[in-house]
């Protein structure tokens, strides 16, 4: 295929020098953004504890589902997300696939930037300091990130995501000694916010409806708040494409993402559901504040047990989780711009990069749309640009279901092709081909009861409606746009290439591992060695 030999030309390479433990750490801590610091507010004064957490549990199941997804088709040949879908499946389904993720981080990331600077203004108000100098400073710091080359940037989003872990495994103690009655206030908290005001609320948003059916309708508004908190957590699969060798980092890397579910989401919101109750009144006035330190819910269990002094620390800790995000969000719009472009599919000056692989004309889009970060500097214009922000927010839904239709078509290929799966593929996604298909219903279901709030009440907001639902029909006119205009085909499991570019990963696996062999010869039985054999090696 054209497009894919077209990516061994040196001017449009990236290059592969991150390595396995910048991935795993990167698996671990990447993604994780503002929304589980502050969103989870929202959710849990929604919903209740119970709700919270039966919806992180079966939304995390649905995220790993797509990443093992992903992961198989990774280790095999690692490409972009829409190289999946173009390669195993339908060349418009690449098409539409690479193009909605595209926008999705191209408008969310100038998102994260005017984050940074609404936890600033915890520390100095905007009459002393104008949003726009904080929305400059941190979009500088997005953009220089980005212009490293990537074993650099990878370091860089490495510290970033070890912070963010030990911002997490600091606010389970602090959330631990609360319910153990080990805060200020003397009062142990246990597990009594479960029982009164109960595990789960009535639905009090666009309407009130109480009894079972407030309480079902309650849980599946809280479960498009955990989407929005798992879209990203794909990250580390788009980062493999520039990794030293990914057929060994990546397995590791989806591993840790089963733990990162179960732990810093799962885990973290359970606790938080312990320390505060969903109907306290500072929860309300948390969801109303502008501030990011003030409208986490963390604070809000801190400020109940009467522990003074770690909001600031919080609020440090939001703002490096919002310029990590920023700036994971930017790598991602640019690296999917640059793979479209080597498939034709985008102008094909995006596919060029520097001598140290950076995409650079795709960063100067990404540069060109984080201006956008300056309109909520104006009422006006701020609506306009929170419109764009919500047509695309369902875009993360439409990728993955997209990306689990991709791996479906390649597992049909591989069977049509009479290939054993378990020694054909140097990995495989546990529970398949079964997993992928409930995936994809219960992602279907999610997107269309996005926004099903707005036929509740008693108006009907014509506004949401259409934010909430318009990407859908962008999405379709995307993928039968594409397919009218080329004529494009399905690609038929008999014929799908299962080969071209094999060899070369193959061959690179085998330098690879000949090198390491190499390395450790000279280290045999040193201490480092068996650290690294028996404890290291087994985490990262």
């Amino acid at each position: 295929m054209s497009e894919l030999k077209s990516e061994l030309d040196t001017s449009t390479d990236l290059k592969k020098t991150l390595n396995a433990r910048n991935v795993s750490i990167i698996a671990m801590g990447g993604g994780i953004g503002v929304g589980l610091m502050v969103g989870t507010a929202k959710a849990l004064y929604d919903a209740g504890p119970g709700a919270v957490l039966i919806s992180f549990l079966a939304v995390g199941m649905i995220a790993f589902g797509v990443i093992a997804a992903i992961g198989e088709m990774a280790t095999f040949i690692p490409c972009d997300f829409a190289g999946y879908a173009h390669r195993y499946c339908h060349p418009a389904l690449g098409f539409a696939t690479g193009w909605t993720y595209m926008l999705l981080y191209l408008f969310s990331m100038p998102n994260q930037i005017v984050s940074t600077s609404l936890v600033m203004e915890f520390w100095v108000s905007t009459d002393q300091v104008n949003s726009g100098v904080w929305i400059f400073v941190f979009m500088v710091i997005v953009w220089v990130a980005n212009l490293l080359p990537v074993k650099y940037f990878g370091n860089f989003e490495c510290v970033l995501s070890s912070v963010k872990i030990i911002t997490i495994v600091g606010l389970w103690i602090v959330m631990m000694v609360i319910m153990s009655g080990g805060a200020p206030n003397r009062q142990p908290s246990g597990f009594r916010y479960w029982h009164d005001p109960g595990a789960f609320r009535d639905y009090h948003q666009a309407t009130v409806i109480e009894g079972p059916k407030g309480k079902a309708l309650s849980f599946m508004s809280v479960m498009l708040n955990a989407v929005f908190s798992y879209v990203g957590i794909e990250f580390v699969c788009v980062a493999i494409v520039e990794a030293e060798n990914p057929r060994r980092a990546l397995p590791k890397a989806i591993k840790l993402t089963f733990w990162r579910i179960i732990l810093i989401y799962c885990f973290t919101v359970f606790l938080l559901g312990c320390c505060v109750p969903s109907n306290d009144p500072l929860m309300e006035q948390a969801i109303k504040s502008t501030t990011s330190a003030a409208s986490s819910p963390f604070v809000v269990a801190m400020k109940i047990a009467k522990i003074n002094g770690l909001p600031h620390l919080i609020n440090g800790c939001i703002l490096l989780f919002a310029v990590s995000s920023a700036t994971s969000d930017f790598y991602v719009a640019v690296r999917t711009l640059h793979g479209l472009a080597v498939k034709k599919q985008a102008p094909r000056i995006f596919a060029q990069t520097t001598k140290h692989g950076v995409p650079i004309y795709g960063v100067l889009v990404g540069c060109g749309f984080s201006l956008l970060a300056f309109m909520t500097l104006t009422s006006s214009a701020r609506t306009v640009f929170n419109y764009f922000v919500n047509v695309v927010s369902v875009f993360g839904l439409l990728v993955w279901i997209s990306l689990l239709i991709a791996h479906i078509s390649f597992m049909k290929a591989i069977k049509k092709q009479n290939l054993d799966r378990n020694s054909f593929l140097p990995w495989r996604a546990p529970f398949q081909p079964w997993y992928s298909y409930v995936c994809i219903l219960f992602c279907i279901v999610i997107v269309l009861m996005n926004n099903f709030g707005v036929f509740l009440g008693d108006k009907f907001d014509y506004k949401n409606f259409i934010t909430g639902y318009i990407g859908i029909p962008i999405y379709l006119a995307l993928l039968g746009g594409y397919k009218l205009m080329n004529k494009s085909k399905r690609v038929s499991s008999s014929e799908c290439d299962l080969f071209t570019g094999k060899a070369t990963i193959d061959e690179d696996e085998k330098r690879l591992k000949n090198k390491e062999l190499e390395q450790r010869k000279g280290r045999e039985g040193t201490v480092m060695l068996w650290l690294e054999d028996h404890l290291i090696n087994h985490f990262v």
